[in-house]
């Protein structure tokens, strides 16, 4: 093999080793590294969790004194700096004594973006940054999204027919999409670190928004997202599902000043926290709450919600990613719920295009992704 091949193949392991922290990771990056000595890994590691050692402390740790005169592949530039919780991995690395260190990408953190590099040239190594670029940036995409704007990775999911319908007139929805398609979102719950929907989801359907497992989704996943539901005068019932197992699986209720005191103090007692939010045209402000969520360090925000939150997100250009499961049903007729809500456009200009579009088969279902 060639440098730049041998250098692609052990980053992409390192890679495969970093979406191992994927669900719990955040909100730091997820993050892989191999430690290579004369065409041989020694030492690998990835980052688990927030508090738990970085992938190269983990990788240099396994190799010991292998690691001298070797090569440390990392997926993410190290870190440099002290406002964390766990030591800087470049003064670990250099007293490592590896001879080269070979990065996937650049850390987005102001707080270490070019600096780890730098310094590792300083003490004298050799630092190649870029290669798998593309699949490190894929990888880290929430991260990166929420470094750069403050606001979570919003994905929205909509499981509908081909005719683009979530439910019927009267508000049956339960089950248009097939038993895998159903299950795969259940995978998406568990990697995301926060569920949204509006209370118009809450009434009609009682979701409790919980990742479960089992042939019949009946044992709740050890790792479980936020629940947000979107209320601006609360009118989420006591007994909805989505307050169910707060122990495991906490609920935030968006709402703004203008909901009942009542209201506002019976959840509270139920140990409900409701996040209070500007009010936009009689609803909650979705960009103020995407904010609030951000600063909590949510990064990736999953949308299961009607076709009017759908739309006011879309409105807002909130969306990042869209995941359409389509089930070969359809209902017609206009009475029927739509995946988008709100008005449409007067003109096919005014259409929203997805761009990076991968269609792909669940069951008897198509699945159609885009980015925005």
């Amino acid at each position: 093999m060639t440098d730049r091949t041998q250098d692609l193949h052990y980053m992409i392991l390192a890679l495969r080793l970093a979406a191992k922290g994927q669900g719990t990771a955040s909100p730091n990056p997820m993050v892989g590294a191999l430690v290579v000595r004369q065409g041989r890994i020694v030492g690998q590691g990835f980052h688990l969790r927030p508090g738990t050692p970085h992938a190269e402390i983990l990788a240099l740790r396994q190799a010991g004194k292998q690691a001298r005169c070797g090569t440390l592949y990392v997926t993410l530039e190290p870190c440099c700096h002290l406002k964390k919780r766990t030591p800087p991995c470049v003064p670990e690395i250099l007293r490592a004594g590896v001879r080269r260190v070979v990065i996937a990408m650049q850390d987005p953190n102001p707080s270490v973006k070019g600096k780890g590099a730098a310094s590792l040239r300083r003490a004298g190594l050799s630092v190649t940054i870029g290669v798998a670029l593309r699949e490190a940036e894929e990888l880290n995409k929430a991260y990166c999204h929420w470094m750069k704007t403050g606001r979570p990775y919003v994905t929205l999911k909509a499981g509908m027919t081909l005719d683009g319908k979530l439910a019927t007139a009267t508000g049956e929805s339960r089950w248009i999409t097939s038993v895998p398609a159903r299950r795969e979102v259940h995978q998406l719950r568990r990697h995301t670190d926060a569920v949204l929907v509006g209370v118009g989801t809450v009434l009609a359907d009682d979701p409790s928004l919980t990742a479960r497992s089992g042939t019949r989704f009946e044992w709740l996943t050890p790792r479980q997202p936020f629940r947000i539901v979107v209320d601006s005068r609360l009118r989420t019932p006591l007994k909805a599902r989505v307050f169910g197992h707060q122990d495991k699986a906490q609920t935030i209720v968006a709402t703004t000043a203008a909901a009942p005191a009542a209201r506002r103090s019976a959840l509270q007692k139920k140990g409900i926290e409701i996040l209070t939010l500007p009010e936009l045209q009689d609803r909650v402000s979705l960009r103020a709450l995407l904010t609030q969520l951000g600063r909590r360090g949510i990064l990736s925000l999953l949308v299961e919600g009607g076709g009017e939150i759908n739309a006011a997100l879309l409105k807002d250009k909130l969306v990042d990613h869209v995941c359409l499961y389509m089930a070969p049903l359809l209902l017609g007729g206009q009475n029927a719920k739509g995946v988008i809500g709100g008005t449409s456009p007067a003109r096919l200009a005014g259409a929203i295009k997805l761009r990076h579009v991968v269609t792909r088969s669940v069951g008897h279902d198509v699945v159609v992704e885009g980015d925005l």
